[in-house]
């Protein structure tokens, strides 16, 4: 990430067809999002694009189970690890914005309880992993013009790039996504879906995340305009578009 001093996403909202990539997946997001205006929406539509949501980002870190699978209960270890996330992550919204270190450390501890020793959860790996941490706590609390989109997007690759905890870091980095949007207000019930957006365009998930990786500005340039594409496929994922798989 940038080490301006102001803003430190700055940089990227002057990027080619940055802004009107996340302007017009806003729109995608919003006007899906208004149709629960013309429908009333429960806590158990919240639900269902978090379980969508666990078993999508279970893919994407290696699980072989089906939705249906997870929906009863049957899914691997990771989609179990996946769907306990889900069920509280959304309790850390506020935490996020106030003490984002501490809600990170969270959101791996509810992740990998169980599959870590728990001396391990919540801890980053080394003092190489402790600062990339911090940085991306300092994102998350610095002052910045550029779109919450943004901010989720860029904080997702951070953290799957950087690797800090022992172990669950996509699955992690795919929920604090998730909760940034909810904590900065762009969808605070919940309902789309962003891990399902990148299990639709997984090839050009996992290939951009490499290229954010390795390839300097233009990789992240690259990433930040492939995570607006995929936060359109998020509203397209959300279960006020679609009925129950």
């Amino acid at each position: 990430m940038s080490a301006e001093t102001n803003d430190p996403l700055a940089w990227l909202v002057t990027l080619e067809g940055v802004p009107s990539a996340y302007a017009a997946a806003r729109d995608g997001i919003d006007g899906v999002l208004r149709d629960r205006g013309l429908r009333r929406t429960t806590p158990e539509t919240t639900g269902e694009s978090l379980l969508r949501g666990a078993h999508a980002s279970a893919v994407l870190e290696g699980s072989t189970s089906t939705l249906a699978q997870v929906r009863s209960g049957d899914g691997d270890e990771i989609a179990r690890d996946s769907v306990h996330l889900s069920t509280e992550l959304l309790s850390l919204a506020p935490t996020l914005g106030r003490s984002p270190l501490q809600a990170l450390a969270r959101v791996h501890a509810l992740a990998a309880r169980g599959s870590v020793d728990d001396e391990r959860l919540g801890r980053p790996r080394d003092p190489e992993s402790a600062a990339r941490l911090r940085d991306v706590a300092a994102v998350l609390t610095s002052t910045t013009d550029a779109p919450a989109l943004l901010v989720a997007g860029l904080v997702h690759a951070e953290l799957v790039t950087a690797a800090p905890f022992a172990s669950h870091n996509g699955i992690v980095a795919r929920a604090v996504e998730r909760l940034v949007l909810v904590a900065r207000g762009v969808d605070e019930k919940s309902l789309i879906v962003p891990e399902a957006g990148h299990l639709a365009l997984r090839a050009a998930y996992e290939s951009n995340l490499r290229g954010y990786a390795e390839g300097g500005a233009a990789g992240v340039h690259a990433w930040t305009l492939y995570a607006a594409e995929a936060f359109a496929a998020a509203a397209e994922a959300s279960p006020l578009r679609r009925s129950a798989d």
